[in-house]
C-alpha cells in the first residue's frame, strides 16, 4: 500500500537500450500513472556504454526512485525452443549452461549464462532491470496473428533476424540469425573457390610486347603529352566537376548495391531457415504459405518481391520501433512487480 502511494507521488521512467552494429539507441519514456509525459529517442555513436550515455541516462533516473532499465538481448547464444518441458529442452540447446523463461507454458526462450553475465557487467554502472529476448518482442508484437494462424514470423533488426513459425500460438520452430556471421562464412567459401581457380590458371596477365605496334606506342606518348592541355583553369574546373559527378554517381550505386545485397541476404537466410524447418526431423514441419515481418530497419520493396516471387509466400510487413516495443514490455513487467 505504501509503495502504491509513493508511486502516485513520483513519475516512472522507462529507459530502453537497443544496440546496433555501430551505434546505440536509447529510448526514454517519462510516465505519470497511465499518461506519457515525455518520450525521447537518443542515438550514441558507440556499442558500449560511455560517459555521454551514462550522463544522459542518469539525468532521468536520479529524479525518481521508480525507474526501469531494459535492453534487447543481442548475444550470440540465445534462441527459442518449442517446449517448456525440461527433459525435452536438451534436444534443442545446452540447457545446463543457459537460463530460460517459459512463454505461456508452451515454449521457452533462453540465453547462455555467460552471455547474460557479460551484458550485466557491461551495464553495471547503471544496472539492468530487464533483458528482453527478441523472440518475446516478436511474440508480443504479433500476438493477434500468432493466436489465430499458421505462419512464419520474422523480426528484422540491423544485422540480425529472429525467425519463428507458429501454429495458433504453438511454437514449431525458431532461429536467431546473425547476418554478419553468415556473410563471413559465404566470403570464406568464395575466397576458397577463387584460390582453386587461381591454382588452375597458370597464365600471366601481363603485356605481350609482340602484339604492340609502333603506332600504338606513338599514340600512347601522344596521349601522355596531351596532359599539358589540362593546365588551364577552365579545363581543370571542368575536369573537377566531371570527377565530382562521377564520384557522386558511384556513391549512389554503392549505397543502392549495399541495400540490395542486404535484402537479398535476408531473403536467403529466411529461405534457408524455412528449409531447415521442413527437413529437420526435430520439428513438426507444416507447409507455410504466409509470412509476417516486423521491420525494425530500412528495407526496400525487393525483399517482399523475393519472398513473393521466389517462395510464393503471402507477405505482410509491419514497422516496429524496437525502443518502443521494449518499453511496452518493461511497462507490463513493472506492473506485475
Amino acid at each position: 500500500m505504501i509503495g502504491k502511494f509513493l508511486e502516485a507521488l513520483y513519475t516512472k521512467v522507462f529507459i530502453n537500450i537497443v544496440v546496433e552494429n555501430s551505434q546505440t539507441i536509447v529510448y526514454v519514456e517519462v510516465c505519470s500513472k497511465n499518461e506519457v509525459l515525455q518520450s525521447i529517442h537518443k542515438v550514441f555513436d558507440t556499442t558500449t556504454i560511455n560517459t555521454k550515455m551514462y550522463d544522459f541516462i542518469r539525468a532521468f533516473f536520479k529524479e525518481t526512485p521508480f525507474y526501469y532499465i531494459s535492453i534487447l538481448d543481442k548475444s550470440s547464444n540465445h534462441g527459442a525452443i518449442p517446449t517448456c518441458t525440461l527433459s525435452e529442452m536438451g534436444k534443442y540447446c545446452d540447457i545446463n549452461s543457459s537460463e530460460y523463461i517459459c512463454f505461456s507454458n508452451d515454449w521457452a526462450f533462453y540465453t547462455s549464462e555467460y552471455d547474460l553475465e557479460a551484458i550485466k557487467h557491461e551495464y553495471r554502472s547503471i544496472g539492468l532491470d530487464f533483458i528482453f529476448s527478441p523472440f518475446a518482442i516478436l511474440a508480443t508484437f504479433f500476438k493477434d496473428k500468432i493466436e489465430n494462424t499458421l505462419a512464419m514470423f520474422v523480426l528484422i533488426e540491423e544485422g540480425y533476424l529472429s525467425f519463428t513459425v507458429f501454429d495458433k500460438s504453438k511454437l514449431l520452430y525458431a532461429e536467431y540469425l546473425d547476418m554478419q556471421h553468415h556473410k563471413d562464412d559465404e566470403d570464406m567459401l568464395m575466397d576458397s573457390a577463387l584460390e582453386d581457380d587461381d591454382e588452375d590458371d597458370v597464365s600471366l596477365d601481363g603485356i605481350d610486347l609482340e602484339d604492340m605496334s609502333i603506332e600504338d606506342d606513338v599514340n600512347s606518348f601522344d596521349d601522355f603529352a596531351n596532359i599539358e592541355d589540362l593546365d588551364s583553369d577552365d579545363d581543370m574546373d571542368e575536369f573537377s566537376e566531371i570527377q565530382e559527378v562521377q564520384e557522386n554517381v558511384e556513391q549512389e550505386i554503392d549505397i543502392s548495391t549495399e541495400g540490395f545485397n542486404e535484402d537479398y541476404q535476408r531473403f536467403s537466410l529466411i529461405q534457408s531457415a524455412l528449409n531447415t524447418f521442413y527437413k529437420d526431423s526435430k520439428y513438426e514441419s507444416q507447409f507455410i504459405e504466409t509470412i509476417y515481418i516486423a521491420n525494425g530497419v530500412r528495407i526496400s520493396p525487393d525483399l517482399k518481391s523475393y519472398l513473393e516471387e521466389e517462395m510464393f509466400l503471402n507477405v505482410y510487413i509491419r514497422k516496429i520501433d524496437l525502443g518502443v516495443a521494449l518499453c511496452e514490455m518493461a511497462k507490463a513487467e513493472a506492473n506485475e512487480i
